[in-house]
């Protein structure tokens, strides 16, 4: 617990099922002995319930937990739910930013490990390269896969019926993450018992058994600006990799700078007398491609749309690309970190930040690949969320005649992009193409 009261806040219960005490009357309560007992000798029960719905997904174990980000901060739900969907089999390329900090603060990481012993392989890079780094981490696991499945296929004799069994469905499975896994716990014991080459070979190589789930993830100064030249080239290729933009619309570990992600009229470093122009539109121009998957995502909005989103785009055989708004303490939401759910809430109800769904797989069945998950935005609560944010209020009181004029073209935008996207959801797809 860091205080921060999202879970109070947010809590759907009509008179609260949480409340904040001071810590020191527990402990003198001995409840902190209640807490070592659950955390240390009660295991997840996620095996019993899937997650195959949100509610589902989150009784399993996160193997991200006790990061030292902001109290309140919207970028660590996604990363954690992503390790509750896929944590035993990532693999994460990080760009230099909040989440490699609060990712790999020495000496203790948040990333931890199942009862099973495994969890997120995490590594971070540069900032400007982050794209690449990832990319060419998938490329080595195909390769490595590649030469095990070559020794299975020319070395047949050296295993027994059952391994053989074994490693030929191995072969034939190879692309799917959770039965590879299952897999693995099989063939390994075999593998240990036999003598042959060939099962040293394998077993030197042995964690590649397991589809790994290839994770890029940063906030929007590496995917917009410093590292946007790497991203693009990786999302034009066909590498089944997904990407994660923690989008914050500023530069948040190096002080609050403005992006090309910030907005009309928002005050940031760099940007002190406001924002002239808009939001660099990174998902439109992925959709270009028409083989990026490509998602906007809110937690606070709509957690069920996340969970698609994610699961979407990790069982896509290509790029995806996902970008999920995170509220930041430069915001300077009204009431602080604490409405950070709330206010992500609103952001998409007022039609500053719609949700959707670009599925290029969908065009090949007569579809059209976009779905908006938002609804019609509610366009008089817009400017009232601008202000809710001091990054926004700022320039109301410097400067009121370019507050007027540079929040306007604020919301013009959103409309403009909200139109944009109808239409494209609109098209009529039934005639496919071959």
């Amino acid at each position: 617990c860091t205080g921060c009261m999202v879970c109070v806040n947010t809590c759907p219960a009509p008179t609260k099922a949480l409340k904040m005490s001071p810590i020191q009357d527990r402990i003198e309560a001995k409840e902190h002995i209640l807490a070592d007992y659950l955390y240390n000798e009660v295991p997840y029960k996620g095996e019993l319930v899937g997650r195959n719905t949100y509610k589902n997904t989150v009784f399993n174990q996160p193997l991200f937990e006790f990061s030292g980000a902001c109290a309140g901060c919207g970028e660590t739900p996604y990363i954690r739910f992503a390790t509750q969907l896929f944590g035993e089999r990532m693999i994460i390329a990080n760009a230099t930013g909040c989440s490699s900090i609060y990712g790999a603060s020495f000496p203790a990481s948040p990333y931890t490990t199942n009862a099973d012993g495994r969890g997120p392989a995490w590594a971070n890079s540069l900032f400007e390269d982050n794209a690449e780094y990832g990319f060419g981490m998938k490329i080595a696991q195909d390769t490595i896969r590649d030469r095990m499945q070559t020794i299975i296929a020319s070395n047949q004799k050296d295993f027994n019926d059952d391994l053989k069994a074994l490693l030929n469905e191995w072969i034939e499975n190879r692309e799917d993450g959770d039965k590879t896994l299952e897999l693995y716990k099989k063939i390994l014991p075999l593998l240990e018992k036999s003598n042959s080459e060939s099962a040293k070979q394998l077993l030197e190589v042995k964690e590649h058994f397991v589809r790994q789930s290839q994770w890029i993830i940063g906030g929007d100064g590496w995917a917009y600006d410093i590292g946007y030249g790497g991203l693009d080239h990786v999302i034009a290729n066909a590498e089944d990799v997904n990407i994660l933009v923690l989008d914050t619309e500023v530069y948040s570990n190096t002080g609050g700078q403005s992006s090309k992600s910030a907005r009309a009229g928002s005050i940031a470093k760099f940007t002190a007398a406001g924002k002239p122009g808009k939001k660099k539109d990174l998902a439109a121009q992925a959709m270009t491609y028409e083989s990026v998957y490509v998602a906007a995502i809110s937690h606070g909005a709509n957690a069920t749309q996340v969970m698609k989103a994610m699961k979407e785009a990790e069982s896509y055989p290509g790029p995806s690309l996902i970008i999920a708004y995170s509220p930041c303490i430069a915001h300077g939401i009204n009431g602080g970190l604490g409405n950070s759910h709330q206010q992500a809430k609103l952001a998409t109800e007022c039609g500053y930040w719609p949700t959707f769904r670009y599925d290029p797989r969908r065009i090949a069945e007569g579809k059209n690949p976009l779905q908006i998950d938002s609804k019609e935005p509610q366009w008089e609560k817009y400017h009232d969320f601008l202000l809710s944010e001091n990054r926004y209020q700022q320039l109301l009181k410097s400067n009121p005649e370019a507050a007027e004029r540079l929040l306007h073209a604020n919301i013009v935008d959103a409309k403009r992009r909200w139109a944009m996207y109808k239409r494209m959801a609109a098209a009529d797809y039934s005639e496919v193409i071959e």
